[in-house]
């Protein structure tokens, strides 16, 4: 769900009200003037002139009313060799923890355009796992996969890492090696997970370093090619370890950390005990602890 929000003019106010009056809805809000819901779009108009739109597409209804989105970068018009890194299963309490860092070059662009690549997080699982092989045999890339196992034996209090850390020491790993097989870009993003000062401050700990600078930016997936294609592969690669975590186990793993994740900690509890979830998931989240109140 996305959300919009922009400054408009009394005029402007009082052509959307007249437009969506078919459409409008009761509000309790003390600084609304108008309210309506259109085609799943809610729609407030705040007596301050702000308004906002939330939906699924909310660009479609504002621009209706003077919104204008700012022009996005095409990501295949840039003219650079790019490394992009890009991180899959830290927000999953099942699965491993992927990171891929890929090589993308102007040349590759017309193919990666052709094959629909874009950020993986707006591709379905089904797209995923048929575009992901065709890029890691066409793109050069470096692919690192931290079993839920080996994450729990590093990370938590008093281990060798913690959430973040465990993530810039796989990135620059995967970057590492990528650059040693012969990679040279002239720039290499990370999809950021945390502030440049944090990032630099884990690093310090790493023992394979390389010159390049990097740049962290944010929903870099969606502005490069290169993290977009690593985002595609990273996606795949952790969909396989939790299909044979599923395998092991005779439970279907769910990705993500809600309640369908609580309910099969659970279960995976009562019918394994403990060590079922330090060989499935990521032991130090909330979960944990959920599931084994669904067992008092």
């Amino acid at each position: 769900m996305g959300t919009i929000v922009f400054k408009m003019t009394a005029k402007q106010i009082s052509t959307l009200q007249k437009d969506l009056a078919s459409y409008a809805t009761a509000t309790n809000n003390p600084y609304a003037s108008f309210s309506a819901k259109v085609d799943g779009t809610s729609v407030i108009a705040y007596t301050s002139g702000k308004v906002t739109f939330q939906g699924a597409k909310p660009e479609v209804l504002a621009s209706r009313f003077g919104y204008q989105a700012e022009p996005k970068q095409s990501p295949e018009g840039q003219n650079l060799a790019l490394i992009g890194s890009d991180e899959v299963g830290n927000g999953s309490y099942f699965g491993g923890l992927a990171v891929v860092a890929s090589l993308v070059t102007p040349a590759d662009h017309a193919l990666l355009k052709s094959l629909g690549v874009d950020d993986s997080k707006n591709l379905n699982d089904s797209k995923i796992r048929q575009l992901a092989p065709l890029l890691e045999e066409k793109i050069p890339h470096k692919a690192l996969l931290l079993s839920p196992q080996k994450y729990n034996e590093v990370v938590g209090d008093g281990k060798a890492h913690n959430a973040v850390s465990v993530k810039v020491a796989l990135h620059n790993q995967a970057i590492f090696l990528l650059l040693q097989a012969g990679a040279k870009p002239d720039k290499i993003v990370i999809d950021a997970f945390t502030s440049e000062k944090n990032y630099q401050k884990y690093l310090k700990k790493e023992r394979n370093r390389f010159d390049n600078p990097i740049t962290l930016e944010e929903k870099a997936e969606g502005n490069y090619l290169a993290v977009a294609v690593s985002s595609i592969i990273a996606r795949n690669l952790f969909l396989e370890n939790l299909d044979k975590l599923s395998q092991e186990v005779g439970y279907t793993l769910p990705s993500g950390a809600g309640t369908k994740s609580d309910q099969v900690a659970a279960k995976l509890l009562q019918a394994y005990g403990d060590q079922a979830l330090q060989a499935t998931a990521k032991y130090h989240f909330a979960n944990t602890k959920k599931a084994y109140q669904r067992l008092k």
